[in-house]
């Protein structure tokens, strides 16, 4: 089954897509902040990350970014960000002068068609077996 590593700073929002991506066929962990998302990598190994900019500190999620990409062992897990921060008050505060070395940027709200979608073009569709055993 295809891992998914969630790393935002909102229970709600992932609680949401965790319910979204298990009922898809995906095995979903989640972590709250950088730190514990590094520490998730190496012990939970996920096939795919979700990672939010602003959690413990407004760009968290960017030096995790880059952590993960600098790391040879993590930088093959593609990183999709997912963050309302271009229409927050911090959008300043994003660096959009330099590359963030992420595979995809999702917009908080995000709809579940388009989080599939998204998780799918990386990951591909769980087979049938993959769903079966989820939903047991």
């Amino acid at each position: 089954m295809k891992k998914i590593l969630i790393v935002d700073d909102d229970p709600d929002y992932q609680m949401l897509c965790q319910m979204i991506l298990q009922s898809a066929g995906y095995h979903v962990a989640q972590t709250f902040d950088g730190t514990a998302a590094i520490a998730a990598l190496r012990e939970f190994k996920p096939d795919l990350i979700l990672l939010d900019v602003m959690m413990s500190t407004v760009l968290e999620g960017v030096e995790v970014c880059r952590h993960i990409k600098g790391d040879p062992n993590l930088r093959v897990i593609p990183v999709v960000m997912i963050s309302s921060i271009t229409t927050s008050e911090y959008a300043s505060a994003f660096p959009d002068d330099e590359r963030i070395p992420i595979d995809a940027w999702l917009t908080k709200p995000i709809q579940p068609d388009v989080l599939i979608k998204t998780v799918q073009r990386f990951l591909g569709q769980p087979t049938n077996t993959e769903v079966a055993a989820n939903v047991s």
